[in-house]
Order: C-alpha cells, then sequence, then structure tokens
C-alpha cells in the first residue's frame, strides 16, 4: 500500500475521513476515502501500489474489461451502450467531422470502433492486456499498451477521449500534462467521470457503486475537474450529464446495499439524481467534461 501526504489538486496536507468503503467487485479489502481540508477534494487513500493494482480489475463483474452480458445489470449495460456510443460519436462531429482520436482506456474498443467505421483515424491506449487484445481481435483496432503515451508526438490528436478512466490514474497530474502535450492547439480533450456530488452518492453513501474502490483512486466533482485543469493551463468549457448512468449505479448501489437487484427502487433513485441534476446543473451521477487548452 502506499499513503498520498499531499493533495493531488492542491498539494496541501491536511486531510479528514470521509468514508471506509468495501471492495466489493474482486477482494472484498476496505478501503479509505479521505477529503482534503483546504479544497475539499476526495480520494482513497492509502490505495494499492501501482504494481499491484491490476489484481484489483481481474473479475468477471468488471464489465468494461470483460464484455460480459451475464445478469440483469450487465445484460442492461451492453444494451444502453449501444446507444451511447453512437451518441458519443454524435459528440465528437461536433467539433470535427472525421480527425484523429486517441482513447485512452479504450477498453475492448467498441468506442474506437465505431469511431474508426465513421472513418477517423484512430488510437487506443488500453493497459489491460486482455482487453487490449480482445479490441485488436475483435476490431482490428490500433491499441498499444500505457506506457507507448510517452512516445506519442506532441500535438498528435483533434479529439482525445477518456471515458471514466481519469478516476482510475495513479499519477493524476502527470496524465493531465501528458493531454495538454499530446492535443493540439485547437482539439478537445472529453472525460467522463462519476461525480460524488450527485443526489444517488449522497442516497446510497459507502454503498454507492461509482465509489468503486481501490479502481477509483479519486472521487471527483465539477469544483474539482475545474480546479484540476485550470491548475495546468486548460479550461472546462462544458459540463454534460450522462443521464443513464443515474439508473445504472443506482442498480449497482442497490445490490451492494441489499444484495438485490431492487428495479423499482434503484430506478426511482436514479429518476430523482437526474432531476435534481437537471436542477443543478452540476449533479448528475457521472458528467461529461470538454476541455480545451486555455
Amino acid at each position: 500500500m502506499e499513503t498520498l501526504t499531499n493533495c493531488p489538486i492542491c498539494n496541501l496536507t491536511h486531510f479528514n475521513p470521509f468514508l471506509v468503503c468495501i471492495d466489493n467487485t474482486v477482494s472484498r479489502e476496505t478501503f479509505q476515502i479521505i477529503q482534503c481540508n483546504s479544497c475539499g477534494f476526495k480520494f482513497t487513500n492509502p490505495r494499492p501500489e501501482e504494481k499491484e493494482l491490476g489484481k484489483y480489475y481481474k473479475s468477471e463483474e468488471y464489465v468494461s474489461h470483460s464484455n460480459t452480458k451475464k445478469g440483469f445489470i450487465n445484460s442492461t449495460y451492453q444494451s444502453v451502450r449501444k446507444y451511447t456510443l453512437l451518441k458519443k460519436l454524435q459528440l465528437i462531429s461536433k467539433f470535427y467531422k472525421t480527425g484523429k482520436i486517441l482513447d485512452i482506456g479504450c477498453g475492448t474498443g467498441e468506442f474506437l470502433n465505431t469511431c474508426k467505421n465513421a472513418k477517423w483515424q484512430t488510437l487506443g491506449i488500453e493497459p489491460d492486456d486482455d482487453a487490449r487484445e480482445m479490441a485488436i481481435q475483435n476490431y482490428g483496432l490500433d491499441v498499444k499498451g500505457e506506457e507507448e503515451l510517452k512516445n506519442l508526438p506532441d500535438a498528435s490528436f483533434d479529439i482525445i477521449t477518456m471515458w471514466h478512466v481519469l478516476e482510475h490514474v495513479p499519477k493524476l497530474n502527470e496524465r493531465i500534462d501528458e493531454l495538454k502535450r499530446l492535443i493540439k492547439s485547437k482539439g478537445v480533450i472529453i472525460i467522463a467521470v462519476p461525480n460524488c456530488n450527485s443526489l444517488d452518492a449522497k442516497v446510497y453513501k459507502e454503498n454507492w457503486a461509482a465509489y468503486d474502490v481501490p479502481r477509483h483512486l479519486y472521487h471527483f466533482t465539477p469544483n474539482d475537474m475545474e480546479t484540476l485543469f485550470k491548475n495546468h493551463e486548460m479550461k472546462v468549457f462544458r459540463i454534460m450529464p450522462m443521464i443513464f448512468d443515474s439508473f445504472y449505479v443506482s442498480m449497482l448501489s442497490e445490490k451492494i446495499k441489499t444484495g438485490k437487484t431492487n428495479i423499482i427502487r434503484s430506478t426511482w433513485n436514479g429518476l430523482r439524481s437526474n432531476i435534481a441534476a437537471l436542477k443543478s446543473g452540476r449533479t448528475s451521477s457521472s458528467q461529461i467534461y470538454l476541455i480545451r487548452k486555455a
């Protein structure tokens, strides 16, 4: 285990305990989330050393790597993904009709394949060997290991995406610098992360599935994301909700809390969360951040 002594966002050193959560996916180990006294940022601390993190992803339940359709929740995830892939393509197409796109943490390659079929030049980065091999074998994609990021030339990409990936990255600020180096001057970085300021996070507390310790090392709010990128001379210029995530995360959370898939209750909590997000604009269960160089 390693313990961070400085806040990854404000670099100060005084923290308070926030929550204690169980790894419900792989290990059943207990992990603590702490909160920075200064800026309020929440992060898992202590956490597994970087070389040990891989073993916490080795589960058929980790759907973005396994592509499993077993069970109602995983089946629902796969069905909804077909729709969300098209919405993601529509989003990047608002900025460029085609171009060069880098998807970091591309998993088994479904999004990159959607882009490839729309005539984009695609490159994926995926640290998990099994997921990377599936992307290559199933779709003929160019997917490299994470160590190859540093070898990519500067200002190479029109669009860089990280769909629910930034919260997993051990060296957070180094990754932001890498994104800034790789994006073109007028390019757009698109990042989706869970929002621990959402209503469903407050309802489920330590059972909120999107805390997902220890795989999720950081637990962002919109203010955190804006401050983080401002620190690196970049700007969040738009924030968008991920409507389906409220329902999906509530289903997972309900199962963690009660041991059962309560469709009615989780749908109600997902709906409540989305309604609250509509009122505030910044409290969706997961949010998409559109970012440019300042």
